[in-house]
């Protein structure tokens, strides 16, 4: 099994943390019930900060980082590679007008990091199955890997 890049479709592929938390991912990946157990302890606490400091919607894939702080699926289509070319001139959502658009939220927040250029990453499509789980957890083990190369 190891580190070695997982299938993930659409050309992306998952790519461990940096070596220095690398050894998370080996113990996970050893003792999958466990990682089970600490995903259903973890996702409370994750899914409540990250409700009250970003409106998360608890996707499991977290992107964040590359979205100037400011969480994709809350878009009403839940688009989170991009605007979705309907957004109105003012920045507004086509679908709820008094809201502003997710994507030029993102846009305007992340000028303002250090990371900037991050969002112009291509994301992968949102894996469904992750939904409700920590993405903390999923950042160092891939939980749908077995399934996959069954």
């Amino acid at each position: 099994m190891g580190d070695r890049p997982r299938r993930v479709p659409i050309g992306f592929r998952y790519e461990p943390p940096s070596n220095a938390f690398g050894w998370v991912g080996r113990v996970l990946r050893r003792h999958p019930r466990a990682t089970r157990e600490i995903n259903r302890s973890v996702a409370p606490f994750e899914n409540l900060t990250k409700v009250l400091l970003f409106s998360c919607n608890m996707c499991g894939q977290c992107v964040l980082h590359e979205t100037g702080l400011t969480c994709p699926m809350n878009c009403p289509k839940q688009n989170r590679d991009g605007p979705c070319g309907g957004v109105r001139m003012d920045g507004h959502c086509e679908v709820i007008p008094e809201m502003m658009c997710v994507w030029v939220k993102a846009e305007r927040r992340s000028r303002l990091l250090p990371w900037r250029n991050d969002i112009l990453r291509i994301q992968a499509p949102l894996d469904w199955r992750r939904r409700g789980t920590s993405a903390i957890i999923n950042m160092f083990v891939d939980p749908f890997a077995e399934e996959e190369e069954a």
